[in-house]
Order: structure tokens, then sequence, then C-alpha cells
């Protein structure tokens, strides 16, 4: 099996901000594993806020090449434990490894990789579509330009309330609203009667990460369910998520990949918790990746490849809020161009 890393820079169609971020182009690691016959197709996108460079995910895999190179032959499972503590600290690029060997894996099996998993995609949520934080009126036009059954609106600023009251003058779609750690306890709390009014159906990470107190104080006063995002990363974290939030966001490159996400959103059910898989500015690569945990979820946000100027790869299309699924096998994407 041979490793080839390829990097890109993704043009967004328009620049994107949240609470503590503006962007308007997005590095990405793309990694492909090839055993001759298959070949396996990983992303993870770099973000400077959780430490993650393209330099240093490629540093990380290519120190450990030749034992990747070497580990074909294992179960996707086994293939993540055995190089897991190479990257504990870098889960990032564990992601882009650990989603290309089990689109490797499920091709070789000739299947898509959700019927490898014996999962049912017959009941799968729909994804919403993000509006980043701007003008009021700039954040209107989003929504008039882009008819959406869901909306995740950005929020993080002192017209909160307003930005949100406004939207919902221009739209009947369900709003779900993310402070990205913006808010305040207080805050959190009044908001959330005013915004259920407004039609929101719940508040992704409102404090600080590691405010437990105050996350504990929110979750049992608040008006909406409140779902973890940058307070949950990795496995550990669910546990400690439970009866402090009532639901969480797993993001792959986060957690280290599809194959410890899927644990985390099984532990999650299994306590009673709501399930989420979230996206960064990623190609259809890495949202094809996310498509398989549908079965999974309550709710999605993988939108990322619709934000793009111009996509990378082929894989699952969303129209509306759908998802429709690729007919190759594994994670069912390709590259459009093979860049050196």
């Amino acid at each position: 099996m041979k490793v080839l890393l390829r990097t890109y820079t993704l043009q967004l169609k328009e620049r994107f901000t949240i609470a503590r971020d503006s962007y308007d182009q997005q590095e990405t690691l793309i990694v492909e594993l090839n055993d001759g016959e298959f070949s396996g197709l990983g992303e993870a996108a770099a973000k400077n806020y959780y430490g993650s460079t393209i330099e240093n995910m490629m540093n990380s895999i290519n120190a450990v090449k030749n034992l990747i190179e070497n580990c074909g032959g294992l179960s996707p499972n086994k293939f993540w434990q055995r190089l897991y503590p190479y990257f504990t600290e870098n889960m990032f690029a564990l992601c882009a490894l650990d989603i290309a060997y089990n689109d490797l894996y499920a091709k070789r099996l000739g299947k898509k990789l959700y019927e490898h998993w014996q999962l049912s995609i017959n009941t799968n949520p729909i994804s919403n579509y993000t509006i980043g934080i701007g003008r009021i009126e700039t954040m209107i036009n989003k929504v008039k330009n882009q008819p959406w059954p869901i909306y995740k609106i950005k929020l993080g600023t002192p017209e909160d309330l307003k930005i949100i009251s406004e939207l919902r003058k221009h739209t009947d779609a369900i709003f779900r609203v993310d402070a990205n750690c913006g808010w305040t306890v207080k805050e959190t709390i009044s908001n959330s009667k005013i915004l259920k009014d407004l039609g929101v159906e719940f508040i992704e990470q409102p404090l600080k990460a590691n405010d437990w107190q105050g996350h504990k104080e929110v979750f049992d006063k608040s008006e909406l369910p409140i779902i973890a995002d940058e307070s949950c990363l990795i496995e550990s974290d669910i546990e400690k998520c439970h009866h402090h939030f009532h639901g969480i966001n797993v993001k792959l490159v986060k957690c280290g990949g599809l194959t410890p996400a899927k644990r985390m959103l099984e532990k999650a059910r299994a306590l009673g918790m709501k399930t989420m898989v979230g996206c960064m500015t990623e190609s259809s690569i890495g949202i094809s990746a996310i498509a398989h945990l549908l079965p999974l979820l309550d709710y999605v946000d993988m939108d990322g490849a619709l934000l793009l100027e111009k996509d990378i790869a082929t894989g699952v299309k969303i129209r509306q809020g759908k998802i429709y699924f690729s007919e190759s096998n594994g994670i069912g994407t390709s590259l459009l161009e093979a860049k050196s």
C-alpha cells in the first residue's frame, strides 16, 4: 500500500465569518492510499485554531510512512488503533488517513461504506445550509439567494437576536444557531426563550469549551436543546458532555476520523443524547465521508463543499438538504484532477 499526499487551496464563493474567525480560502490535505488495485481517499482541512497546519499534518504522516504502508492488511478498526499512538497530537492527520483507509477497505469488499457497516439510509436527516456572520442585509440576501429547508446561522455578535428576528421575516425554514463559544450563561438562557419563539431548533456551543459549571446551568435552564461542539472533541468527551449538553456535534478531523466518530455517535445514542456531525469547509471528499454516518444522526451539517467556488472532487450531491449518494463504492468519491 502506497501513501500519496496532495495539498489544495480551496477558494470560497464568498468570505465566511464566525465569532472567532473570518476567511475566504481553505487549505486542505488529501491523502490517497493505493494498493495497486484500489485507491482510497481521505481529507483533513487545516485549522490554526486547533493547531493543525498542512505542514504539520504532512510531517506527521511522513514520519511513519513506512509503518502506514505496511498496515494494508488490517481492518479499519485495527488500522486506526495501530496508528493512533503516533497521532495523539495530530488527530487531523489521523482523520485523513482513517477516511482513506475506510474508503479503500470498502472498495475492496465491493461495497459502499454504509453497506459494509450494515446501516440503512432510508431515514437520513437532511443537511442544513450555513449562514456566516455578516451585515444583517447581507445575511438576508444569502437566505433569499439560497432557499433551504434548514439554516444554521452563525452568531456571536451584539445583534444576535435582531439577526434572527430579521431573517425570520424572509423564510419559514427551521433555524439552528451556533454561537461558537461567544455567549455567557445569562445570555444563553435569556436568548433561548426568545429564539424558541422565533423557530430555532437548538443552540450549538454557546459557552467557552471548558466552562463546565456554566454548561450545567445552561443545560438545566435553557428552553432549547444545547449541542456541544468545541466541548466534544474526542471519545472521552462524551461522558463529560452527558448531563451538560442535550447532544453532541462530532467533527471527523477533531476526533481522528470515521472510526472513532462512529464509536462516539453510538455511545452518545446509548446515553440518550442527540447526535450530529458537522463539517469544516471541505471538498466533496470530506463531505462524502460524513454521509455514511447519516443513519446514526439526528442532525447533520455537511454543506462545506457547497460553499466552494470550485470543488476538487466528485462525491455525494446535496439538493435542498437531501443527500444523494454516488454510485461508486467506498465513500463514493474521486478527484477531478490528479495533482502531484
